[in-house]
């Protein structure tokens, strides 16, 4: 009679489409590290929708533009995140265009959008990081 061996799970998969979850973003939201660039932020900004860290939100939300409240809406499913553009501005302020997909009671949907990010502290003594702005909405429809 021969045993099979229980198989072994790789690495989690990062919801972003980057590498492994603990290698890509799942260090920033354990905060081992902060994001290099605009891009790495929006990443693991989208990881931390799918996984529902809304303190990582809050934490990389510029604070004059952060909403209140950032309660996750449970019926959504993300899909996907695919970026299209990241350009760098100039030393503290970057543009990310992204499109994620998601799920809404059974329709899919496309979310695309152009962010603005700025690199700055966020209290006095403080490590200066990335932050998030806001976004122009590019284009929201049926995926």
């Amino acid at each position: 009679m021969s045993r099979s061996r229980p198989m072994r799970a790789g690495p989690e998969p990062c919801p972003c489409g980057h590498a492994d979850y603990a290698a890509c973003c799942g260090r920033f939201h354990r905060g081992e590290a902060l994001p290099p660039n605009a891009e790495a932020l929006m990443r693991s900004r989208y990881s931390a929708y799918v996984k529902g860290l809304v303190d990582w939100l809050r934490q990389t939300w510029h604070a004059t533009t952060c909403p209140d409240d950032l309660a996750p809406e449970r019926e959504t499913r993300w899909l996907g995140l695919t970026v299209k553009a990241h350009a760098q501005q100039d030393d503290t302020h970057a543009i990310v265009e992204f499109v994620a997909r998601y799920k809404v009671g059974g329709r899919a949907w496309r979310l695309h959008e152009r962010s603005r990010f700025v690199f700055e502290p966020r209290a006095a003594g403080e490590t200066p990081r990335w932050l998030y702005v806001d976004g122009e909405m590019l284009g929201q429809d049926q995926g």
